[in-house]
């Protein structure tokens, strides 16, 4: 199944129904009115609109209309949690490595986790708006999950079961106000921005075989200024699952149905050619590239976004069509 929400001039959206192929929608009004609602009495209300979903896609649907993402808000426009992860050790290991730091032993076996701001996320099709050019903008692709109820002290396996729904985020991070505030102890806050997130979100059986131990193992692409910068492969490299991504918040605490869990930067190692490193897959944020760059050169040649940047983070499925919708945006000025 597949939902997303529409503007409506409020806060919460209408929530609606998309076909499999992205093509018609209808709204759930009849079931449910806003995915919060669908998340907090899954088990009665997903089977109705899954009925809904069918009959969608059977071309049976009596008010169907064409499906826009740029009507899109967030799937789950406002989130009792967004707890982001850093699933993918790879990635720590090239930003550590370009400052000849080692990564912490604890690294790969307790993941990283920051708790972001979910009181104000964006629409896929939706403008990043920043103060300035200077703070270094940066976009992030990520896969990110939808929980139900998970209780304390579950384990990361049975924490699988607690996924509901699957999207993509752009997790988008102001790098050169990163620095100061990790020195204060605290982690990140004003670096991290309104976070995006797909047009719409699916259920795990949506990705048939590509659903597998907690992992997507599909491609994810990253699309910057038209020009395709990277096709990361998010299953075989992803060091922690959604299920322990999972496990590690409810550790001292409850999952609430409503909790977006994050993947972090997918990324993948370096091939060797020739006796040099080469990164074939590409990369799904910026500081990775300049990571590399820095290992590679001694320095980093690529600059972060600027005003009128474009950014395309999208995933198909193995029979090349569009899984999630693809989020599209600008980065454009806070209006003065």
């Amino acid at each position: 199944m597949k939902l997303a929400t529409y503007k409506d001039g409020s806060r919460d959206g209408q929530l609606v129904v998309v076909s499999r192929d992205l093509s018609t929608a209808h709204y759930a009004t009849g079931i449910a009115s806003k995915l919060q609602q669908v998340l907090d009495d899954w088990n009665f209300l997903a089977p109705q609109l899954e009925d809904l979903y069918t009959t969608l896609n059977q071309g049976k649907a009596r008010h169907a209309f064409p499906f826009d993402p740029a009507q899109c808000m967030a799937p789950l426009p406002r989130a009792y949690q967004w707890a982001d992860g850093s699933a993918y050790i790879n990635h720590v290991e090239l930003v550590r490595a370009a400052r000849n730091s080692e990564v912490p032993s604890s690294f790969y076996t307790d993941p990283l986790m920051y708790q972001g701001g979910s009181d104000d996320f964006i629409g896929p099709c939706d403008p990043v708006v920043c103060a300035s050019e200077a703070f270094g903008i940066d976009f992030e692709a990520e896969i990110a999950v939808i929980t139900g109820d998970v209780p304390m002290q579950t384990s990361a396996d049975d924490a699988i079961e607690g996924v509901r729904l699957i999207m993509l985020a752009n997790d988008v991070s102001l790098r050169n106000l990163i620095p100061n505030e990790l020195a204060k102890g605290f982690g990140f806050f004003q670096s991290k921005p309104a976070t995006a997130f797909s047009p719409v979100a699916i259920t795990p059986d949506e990705l048939g075989d590509a659903w597998q131990g907690g992992r997507v193992h599909l491609t994810l692409q990253s699309t910057w200024n038209d020009r395709k910068v990277g096709m990361c492969e998010a299953g075989p490299e992803m060091t922690f699952h959604f299920g322990q991504l999972i496990a590690h918040i409810c550790k001292t605490r409850n999952v609430r149905a409503g909790s977006i869990v994050g993947s972090g930067t997918v990324s993948n190692k370096s091939e060797e050619v020739n006796g040099q490193k080469t990164w074939p897959k590409g990369y799904s944020c910026i500081a990775e590239k300049r990571a590399i760059e820095t290992i590679l050169d001694g320095k980093p040649s690529t600059e972060f976004m600027k005003f009128g940047d474009t950014i395309r983070i999208e995933m198909k499925g193995q029979n090349g069509e569009s899984l999630f919708g693809a989020i599209e945006q600008e980065i454009v000025p806070l209006p003065s």
